[in-house]
């Protein structure tokens, strides 16, 4: 702790000692001025600091600092030359500029004081210990009827003859929340409190009070709120109908019971949260009627985890032209209640899923798109085994999931398969299970395999050219045959499967390197469903994008509306080698590179992308006049190649005219282009 020494006890050394005796790291030791009665030395002894005439009282133990509020120059010549070394001398006219700004400040100080004292409502009044108004605020004058200005200086009771001011500041104890009558016979209610110094000795008091009118009025108009609250919230608490209503920044601010059922979503999981958080499948209708401020009606989407499937109606709160918020009807319209699955297979090494995707979920209305989506439509009816090919990241899995759920077989079971994660045993014992004792470690007795556990619903082969080739051969059994020999066993079990299987392997040329079985490939290749690469269907950029954001927005937290023309004009210029896949990896990092309440999504959020990638479309050769010294099958192959790739180019790269042109299905056009390896 620092100490002074003030030398100088005029207006301005009073000035300073109240400033110095105010900071908790000073220690005034003392003052000095040659007038006893000087008003600095007068409030150094009220405060209980020594007081001398002369300086050398306080050189020992010397100060660390001697502050001289004198007005005479030569003071500050003998104070430099009686100070011990170790003691800073400052100036007269250092200490005048700070007695200056300090007279600022506290003058700048007491006008904000007294302007935010002046603009409350309540009345206030404050004294000082002797009982002195030092404080009357405008709305004390308005309720007492007494001119704050004259008030000021006078004894409180002559103001305010039946105040208690003087017993608050006597016994030093608070009276909060009393009545009392005025003069003028308004009623009050009044809260009495001491002011106390550090030391906690009584030096004032403040009186704040209201007119007890205005806090009637105001408890009648809380108890009519409160009874239309509980009137309201009985009346939403007792529909059927689940209700759920935000404010104008869609966030949820009420739910009944009937939403909590229907959802699976508690209050806390809702209230304060944005308007999108109980939505699994579909647009938030809150945050369209907040955007147009027209109700809407009849929308179907799913809600929940459980994905419930519900038509939702809402319209707006507009409170004469302001908008307050929305509230939305939810309306039940699911006639089948699944119980939960059995969560143990989703543990296992093998991942199976119930199939959680439809034809809605897979996004994109380019040509080849629609024309896969029709493929997968059709195959969905039939029970034929169908083989899913495309590059890694194209999306299989959901068109496997989409098939299953609108096949008959929707409500049976659906086990994912990926055949290139586990080694060759492993997997054959999972694929088509085991006899007790069949090798080391087996379960007692025996266990199921996943063509069983699968039997009358769908299996999902991912992967399916990483097979090894003796896996291969009884896989084509259980297509043959329809039926499973567990490892170890000797008794063939029936099953009822249907197969889709997956792969972003060339199988021709695995079959022409002995890796893939001839017969099983045409065993899976009943209905073959050719999925394009994203490079492919460019103009799916938008709606993929626009997709992949709303399922972000639920992840993130975030609100992001759309993405803007410039962004997707960087997304088409890349080629994307990772498909969907990569797509959506670049658009989560770009949301993580947004301002939180940003809405929209533009250019300078998405990530770097290596444009060197890009793949130039081929230059369409011409066939040479002779060749000589090539079997006939390499140069017919090799001029329908060269043909087809001539017909692409000159159609712009638009597959369904080139396949028009050549006369064949677009199918077939995929399937050759994907054998030459130009696709």
């Amino acid at each position: 702790m620092q100490t002074f020494l003030i030398v100088g006890g005029g207006e301005d050394g009073k000035t300073v000692l109240d400033m110095l005796a105010s900071v908790d790291f000073i220690a005034v030791v003392g003052m000095v001025d040659a007038a006893p009665d000087a008003p600095g030395l007068v409030e150094a002894r009220k405060r209980g600091i020594p007081t001398s005439t002369d300086m050398q009282t306080f050189l020992a133990p010397p100060p660390d600092v001697i502050l001289d509020v004198t007005d005479e120059d030569e003071v500050e010549g003998r104070l430099k030359e009686m100070a011990p070394p170790q003691t800073h001398v400052i100036s007269g006219a250092v200490a005048r500029l700070m007695v200056k700004l300090v007279g600022q400040a506290w003058k700048r100080r007491q006008n904000e004081l007294e302007a935010v004292v002046n603009s409350t409502h309540d009345g206030m009044i404050a004294v000082n210990q002797r009982g002195e108004v030092t404080l009357f605020n405008q709305a004390a004058g308005r309720m007492t009827g007494v001119d704050p200005a004259k008030s000021l200086g006078k004894p409180v009771t002559e103001v305010i003859p039946n105040t208690r001011l003087g017993v608050v500041i006597k016994e030093g104890i608070s009276e909060l929340n009393r009545r009392q009558t005025l003069e003028n016979g308004l009623e009050i209610i009044t809260s009495r409190v001491p002011v106390k110094a550090p030391d906690g000795k009584v030096i004032g008091a403040v009186a704040v009070f209201r007119d007890i009118s205005e806090i009637k009025q105001l408890t009648q108009q809380v108890l009519d709120l409160e009874s239309m609250k509980s009137m309201l919230q009985a009346i939403i608490n007792s529909s059927d109908d689940a209700i759920s209503v935000v404010d104008q920044d869609g966030m949820g601010i009420l739910i009944n019971p009937a939403y909590t059922r229907l959802t699976g979503l508690t209050p806390e999981q809702v209230i304060g949260k944005p308007a999108e958080t109980d939505i699994s499948e579909g647009e938030s209708l809150h945050k369209k009627v907040l955007k147009t401020r027209q109700p809407a009606r009849g929308v179907h989407m799913k809600v929940g985890p459980h994905h419930k499937e519900v038509v939702v109606n809402a319209a707006p709160i507009i409170i004469g032209d302001e908008l307050k918020g929305s509230v939305g009807i939810i309306h039940d319209v699911t006639e089948l209640k699944q119980l939960s699955r059995d969560l143990e297979r989703a543990r296992r090494i093998i991942r199976t899923l119930e199939a959680k995707y439809t034809f809605e979920d897979i996004i994109g209305n380019s040509e080849s798109m629609c024309h896969s989506l029709a493929q997968a439509k059709q195959a969905a009816q039939t029970r034929a085994t169908v083989l899913l090919r495309g590059e890694s990241g194209t999306g299989k899995e959901l068109f496997a999931h989409a098939i299953h759920n609108a096949s008959d077989r929707k409500y049976n079971q659906f086990v994912r398969v990926n055949c290139a994660t586990l080694s060759e045993s492993l997997l054959e014992s999972e694929l088509f299970g085991y006899e007790e004792g069949a090798f080391t470690g087996a379960k007692r007795g025996g266990k199921k395999g996943l063509f069983e556990e699968a039997s009358g619903g769908t299996i999902f082969l991912d992967e399916i050219g990483e097979l090894s080739l003796s896996t291969q051969a009884k896989l084509l059994r259980v297509l043959q045959e329809k039926e499973v020999l567990r490892v170890g066993g000797t008794k063939s079990i029936p099953v009822d499967v249907r197969v889709i299987a997956a792969t972003n392997v060339y199988l021709e040329k695995a079959i022409q390197e002995k890796r893939f079985r001839e017969d099983l490939y045409y065993r899976l290749n009943v209905l073959p469903i050719h999925i394009a690469p994203l490079r492919m269907r460019k103009e799916d950029l938008y709606d993929l994008s626009l997709h992949l954001i709303k399922k972000f927005n639920q992840e993130y937290g975030r609100q992001v509306e759309d993405i803007g023309e410039d962004a997707i004009h960087v997304l088409s210029q890349y080629d994307w080698p990772g498909n969907v896949r990569e797509l959506e990896n670049v658009l989560g990092r770009a949301m993580i590179n947004m301002a939180f309440n940003e809405r929209r999504m533009r250019r300078e959020h998405i990530p770097p992308l290596d444009l060197s990638r890009m793949i130039q479309p081929s230059a369409a050769p011409s066939v040479p006049d002779a060749i000589v010294g090539k079997p006939l099958k390499e140069v017919l192959a090799q001029t329908e190649r060269d043909y087809i790739l001539q017909v692409v180019a000159a159609c712009g790269q638009n597959k369904s005219e080139a396949a028009r042109r050549l006369g064949i299905s677009i199918r077939s056009l995929y399937y050759k282009l994907e054998r030459y390896g130009v696709l």
